[in-house]
């Protein structure tokens, strides 16, 4: 009785105290619950990895800050107790990261600055979810922290590329383009192998920042001020997480190294892209003769170094072909599209088409916008139209990822005023292509992909894949051909990001391929993601921002691609971590009882389940 009363007498520090030294391991959490540390200490945190992983792309491209960018996020990782409104204010800290990271959105018409801040909000969403998921997979999964943190980056990349139809740019791993040896292993994970080494190798770093340094930015709440409760850097088991990630890296390189030293590059067909320069706007102010005169010029002159095949950029030709459908005769049309009756039985566009091919001598692969009709009515098309010197036109691709309020509303019909968030009034739109399709010339097999759809790792791949389906006798496509119009971006650093994304591709797949772009970057890609030649204006030696053209034989690639066989199942699987840890970190909050302001009265709960 008398140690009941002594216990009754003392007095309980409040909730805006700090605890006694006489207070319990599990006084001590509940005094850190009512009294976290500062949140100074994580905008500091958010604000560097923001500033590096912006350096670590273009315009910057510092590509080696890449690898420490993400320390100071996953120093939070090691903190016992979260501190104060740390993740909102990670989402801020995010935010200053993606906002000039994608700037170049707003340069194509005043209206993309709403779209700009949108996507920028969108994915500012990244930071406070890394830190927050990571948190519960070490915490509660007790997953390494430099297993649970790569697995739960890739997994949040992996849905970034499904998510609202998928933006798959800027991945961590397309800062290490120009490092061929590294990305290698893209043949075998995807891209998205890259990520988790690089995010691997800065949880190891992370794990070697000494306590002293976090306590200056006061990251430990007044009840554990010398974070006693933390993690303490150089243990037997984080020592050990460190030499794995050493022995992950070299056998990253190794493998590359391996890949490449045996690769050989026959020359394959010889290809011409065609560079125009004209900018783009929603006015389109252009005059489709100077459009068509300068392709027409540029391919003269590539016509000299005799080419197989030609490719102009996308949306490129200016008129647009319309495609008789085959379900509909020429009576049906005229009566259910009065207005273009006489455009149906017009061989004018038909007739230039043939005639480029049959200047040339060479197969023409021309970007345009393709009308045709279907039960639904009129239907437009983002189309690659194929033309050889033989045969005319041959076959069409239609673009089937379609960019969201570029070409096309998404829940238009469900949400009204989503088109004030475009550049465009009125009815606008195309439809979706049917599926890919196989181009063959003089022997060689070919897939034309539009705009955007070289940057997405699931599409090309299953372009690729498909192809091997439909002929099995044959490796894959020989050359993927990517027609692209980024006069919208005006020279910034979209151009560089787009081919350094598109390198990937090759080196997933295992395939080369040609991009024709307006106002550049026009490139050969080979299977390693090397860029062979590019398009250059001969004066200024810019390829950008220049009307040019460049030919040159294609280097094949004979290997094998385990991702294209494969898939995406290594970020599949990191996407399962992702969500296990999320449930993990749900179930916690939802099993721990709220404090009181009296840290001296303790819930009923186990140790462990206030982790």
């Amino acid at each position: 009785m008398p140690t009941t009363l002594e216990h009754r007498s003392k007095p309980r520090p409040m909730a805006n105290e700090a605890p006694r030294g006489d207070l319990s391991p599990r006084e001590i959490i509940a005094s850190a619950r009512a009294n976290p540390a500062s949140p100074r200490g994580t905008a500091i945190l958010g604000t560097i990895s923001a500033v590096l992983l912006w350096a670590s792309f273009t315009p910057l491209d510092w590509s080696p800050l890449a690898w420490g960018a993400l320390v100071p996020l996953l120093t939070l990782v090691r903190l016992e107790r979260p501190t104060k409104w740390m993740y909102r204010t990670l989402y801020i800290t995010g935010l200053l990261c993606w906002l000039p990271t994608l700037q170049w959105m707003r340069l194509g018409d005043p209206t993309m600055y709403i779209a700009w801040l949108a996507l920028s909000l969108y994915l500012a969403v990244t930071f406070p979810l890394f830190v927050g998921l990571t948190r519960a997979a070490v915490h509660r999964v007790k997953l390494p922290l430099v297993l649970a943190a790569p697995a739960v980056w890739v997994g949040l990349e992996y849905a970034r590329a499904y998510a609202l139809t998928g933006f798959s740019w800027y991945y961590l791993g397309h800062s290490q383009y120009r490092w061929l040896d590294l990305i290698q292993i893209s043949d075998l994970f995807g891209g998205y192998g890259v990520s988790f080494l690089i995010v691997a190798s800065s949880a190891a770093l992370s794990l070697m920042i000494p306590q002293n340094w976090m306590r200056k930015i006061a990251m430990f709440p007044p009840a554990d001020p010398e974070g006693e409760r933390s993690p303490q850097p150089g243990t037997g088991r984080q020592w050990a997480q460190v030499v794995t990630v050493l022995i992950l890296f070299g056998a990253t390189l190794g493998y590359g190294m391996s890949r490449r030293a045996g690769a050989e590059f026959p020359a394959g067909p010889r290809v011409a892209a065609i560079q125009g320069n004209f900018p783009t706007t929603v006015r389109n102010d252009h005059d489709p003769s100077l459009i068509y005169a300068q392709h027409m010029e540029l391919s003269g002159a590539a016509t000299r170094l005799q080419p197989d095949l030609i490719v102009w950029p996308e949306g490129m030709f200016p008129w647009p072909y319309f495609a008789k459908p085959e379900s509909l005769t020429q009576e049906q049309l005229q009566e259910k599209f009065p207005q273009f009756a006489s455009r149906w039985e017009d061989q004018q566009v038909q007739r230039e088409f043939n005639g480029m091919a049959q200047k040339s001598g060479a197969a023409v692969l021309v970007g345009c916008q393709t009308v045709t009709a279907g039960v639904r009515g009129l239907e437009f098309y983002n189309s690659a139209t194929f033309v050889t010197p033989e045969r005319g036109i041959v076959n069409r691709y239609d673009k089937m990822h379609r960019v969201p309020f570029g070409e096309y509303i998404p829940l238009k019909d469900l949400v009204a005023g989503l088109q004030y968030f475009t550049p465009y009034r009125g009815e606008f739109g195309i439809s979706e292509g049917k599926g890919p399709v196989y181009l063959e010339h003089k022997g060689y097999r070919y897939s034309p992909v539009i705009c955007f759809e070289d940057t997405i790792p699931h599409l090309v791949r299953n372009v690729v894949q498909q192809s091997v389906a439909s002929n099995p006798e044959h490796k894959e496509v020989d050359v993927l051909l990517n027609l692209t119009n980024d006069g919208w971006f005006h020279g910034s650093s979209e151009l560089d990001q787009h081919l350094i994304t598109a390198a990937f591709r090759c080196v997933e797949c295992r395939v080369p391929m040609v991009r024709a772009v307006n106002t550049g970057i026009s490139a050969i890609i080979d299977g390693d993601g090397a860029v062979r030649s590019r398009a250059v204006d001969p004066k200024s030696g810019k390829s950008k921002q220049v009307a040019a053209f460049l030919v040159d034989n294609v280097p094949l690639d004979p290997r094998h691609s385990h991702y294209v066989r494969f898939g995406d199942w290594f970020a599949a699987t990191c996407l399962v971590i992702c969500s296990v840890s999320l449930v993990a970190g749900l179930m916690g909050r939802k099993f721990r009882r709220p404090e009181t302001a009296n840290v001296g009265i303790l819930p009923s709960l186990p140790a462990e389940k206030l982790v």
